[in-house]
């Protein structure tokens, strides 16, 4: 079957939406918390030995910058800085039970949201989403990152 020659920019287009509806979602009850920080904390969560280098490599940014941004959510209560107990020369941050309140909250609207698109869809088209959605996956994880491209630290 042929590829219609607008698919990539229906899916970019979807994509904007999406990004639309989960961005409404946050905006509503995350105030004082950036779009950023937000990032920084799921990686927390989801790198539990991260540090700041490891962080740092994560977002893509220089150590300093990451530093910067864990030095903010720690004073917003939201990540603790302790010290490795295999090697106390090493600091792991550590997400607060605020901030594991504020993501699950956060992850809760968004799929609320969601949810509340879909319900706007007909059940055939989302099973069909649901398929296409998941083949996409898939052939995005087979994507192997080039060999030799190298990475550009940002700040941010």
């Amino acid at each position: 079957m042929e590829r219609p020659p607008n698919l990539a920019a229906a899916i970019d287009a979807a994509a904007e939406a999406l990004i639309g509806v989960l961005d409404a979602a946050a905006s509503r009850h995350t105030v004082g918390v950036s779009p950023t920080q937000l990032r920084v904390l799921s990686l927390i969560m989801t790198n539990p030995d991260a540090n700041v280098n490891r962080l740092a490599e994560l977002l893509d940014v220089v150590p300093s910058s990451a530093s910067r941004l864990c030095d903010r959510l720690e004073a917003m209560g939201l990540v603790r800085r302790v010290a490795d107990p295999r090697d106390r020369r090493e600091v792991r941050l550590i997400p607060t039970a605020a901030a594991e309140t504020l993501l699950r909250e956060l992850k809760d609207r968004r799929h609320q949201a969601v949810q509340a698109v879909l319900d706007r869809m007909p059940n055939r088209v989302q099973h069909e989403l649901l398929l296409a959605l998941v083949a996409f996956s898939q052939a995005a994880a087979m994507t192997a990152v080039q060999p030799g491209a190298e990475s550009t630290a940002r700040t941010a």
